[in-house]
């Protein structure tokens, strides 16, 4: 039986097929409840009121820390870390030798010489690897996930982590604080003080408006999330759950599970030996109307994904060579796509077809069915487009949409079509069922696709398609 990644790769002898019928089906946002209200209430708070996420409980904590823990860093981000100050922030992108993007995260500088990386699996992966076999002194320790299904047993992580995010939210936060706060520059960090209880803050922005996301030891989880939905009670505050959370990218612009990009390369073979047959990359599911016998075909470069900004080569990084070779004015660029009302509708009536085997279903709101989601985009000649990577549907737009990466000369307000379905009735996943595949009409749109975030939002990656 394999015990590593290669090894899998080696019996299987297809990544694309091992990928798409992997029985994982959907990425799941574990412990927080599916819903507090309902989601159509819950993704209306975070652009009327105000809104509590959770995210305790579904991305890894990576901590290094030790002389050559920046150099670690340094070395294997696009990014630049000529300054990287103490309670300083930034969005992490590792790439592989090639260029393709392994994920990213959030990188927080907590103290001198102390980091923690936190977002989904690939990129601690990544940076465990390097810290284990790179002859960084380095110290480091990784905390996982919560268990996808924990079914009654207990959790636990090191950190609590919230964020208080909508127009209300330094209204909240204020009285939290009991005076005025000066808002401080975007990813900027710092500390107040909760229900007697010393909280670090992050200066955040997910729904287009000032918030802070705050961390804490775990065992103060409770006492916390009480404080905050006391104080923000007068406000219009409303616990967000998992189903909602998922759906919030739709409006931001944020495309957040792109396929590592490890499983081929001499380069990576000793990463994909190290990994193990129950990683994330190794039971990851890949769905969608997009099939290539290459899994390099599924690979996204910084500027397909919007990250194009981060790309600084004043140091060295792994995939540098790579990325050097690439023209940034003829990659695909990322989109919103604004799908039509009336083929969204007949995709959602057939759940209740019965003269056929109707279309692949649509979940509301978040409507993907794999943990990594390729839809292929067409034009009005059936030529290939794009990638379509993540759907769903928004109550604050009333709309279906997905984010994609389009070739460079597609011009926005351009009509595609985004193929809904895998072909050949669909893969073995659990989430799929026999179905037939159907062309929605989409109007490529800004990203992020909501004015709010558009006007409002930190300059960057989020506004560059504005």
């Amino acid at each position: 039986m394999a015990s590593t990644l290669q090894e899998l790769l080696d019996e299987k002898g297809d990544a694309v097929r091992m990928l798409r019928d992997s029985p994982l089906g959907t990425y799941i946002y574990p412990v927080v409840p599916a819903e507090f209200t309902n989601w159509r209430r819950e993704q209306k708070a975070w652009r009327e009121t105000a809104v509590l996420y959770d995210q305790t409980h579904h991305m890894v904590n990576f901590f290094v820390s030790g002389p050559d823990a920046l150099r670690l860093l340094s070395e294997t981000g696009i990014n630049s870390f000529a300054n990287f100050p103490v309670d300083t922030a930034k969005q992490f992108v590792p790439t592989a030798s090639h260029g393709g993007v392994i994920g990213d995260g959030i990188l927080f500088h907590e103290a001198e010489q102390d980091y923690v990386y936190v977002g989904r699996a690939p990129g601690a992966n990544w940076l465990q690897f390097h810290a284990e076999t790179g002859g960084y002194d380095v110290e480091f320790r990784y905390d996982d996930r919560s268990p996808s299904r924990p079914y009654g047993q207990a959790v636990h992580r090191e950190y609590y982590r919230f964020q208080i995010q909508g127009p209300n939210a330094w209204a909240i936060i204020e009285k939290l604080a009991g005076g005025p706060v000066e808002p401080v520059r975007f990813f900027r960090m710092g500390h107040m003080t909760i229900a007697g209880e010393q909280v670090r803050t992050l200066r955040h922005g997910m729904a287009g408006a000032p918030g802070l996301e705050l961390w804490g030891p775990y065992a103060q989880h409770g006492k916390i999330r009480d404080a905050i939905l006391e104080a923000g009670r007068e406000f219009g505050i409303e616990p967000c759950g998992s189903r909602a959370y998922s759906s919030n990218t739709l409006e931001s612009g944020w495309i957040p599970s792109p396929l590592p990009a490890i499983y081929t390369g001499d380069a990576e073979r000793a990463y994909r030996e190290w990994l193990p047959a129950t990683s994330y990359e190794a039971i990851n599911a890949v769905a969608g109307s997009f099939v290539s016998g290459d899994i390099e075909d599924y690979y996204l470069n910084p500027w397909e994904l919007g990250y194009g900004s981060f790309v600084k080569f004043d140091h060295d990084f792994i995939g540098r060579d790579a990325l050097e070779k690439i023209d940034p004015a003829h990659q695909r660029k990322k989109v919103t796509l604004a799908w039509n009302d009336e083929d969204l509708g007949k995709i959602l009536a057939s759940a209740i077809d019965r003269n056929g085997p109707g279309y692949q279903f649509f979940d509301l709101p978040n409507a993907n069915y794999g943990s990594s989601n390729y839809d292929t985009v067409i034009d009005a000649d059936g030529e290939t487009v794009g990638l379509s990577l993540f759907t769903g549907v928004t109550a604050n737009e009333r709309r279906g949409l997905s984010l994609a990466t389009v070739d460079h000369d597609v011009p926005i307000g351009a009509e595609v079509r985004v193929v809904w379905g895998e072909p050949d009735g669909g893969s073995h996943k659990t989430t799929v069922e026999p179905h037939e595949q159907f062309a929605v009409r989409a109007v490529v749109s800004p990203v992020p696709y909501a004015a709010t975030a558009r006007t409002e939002y930190q300059g960057g990656w989020r506004t560059t398609g504005a």
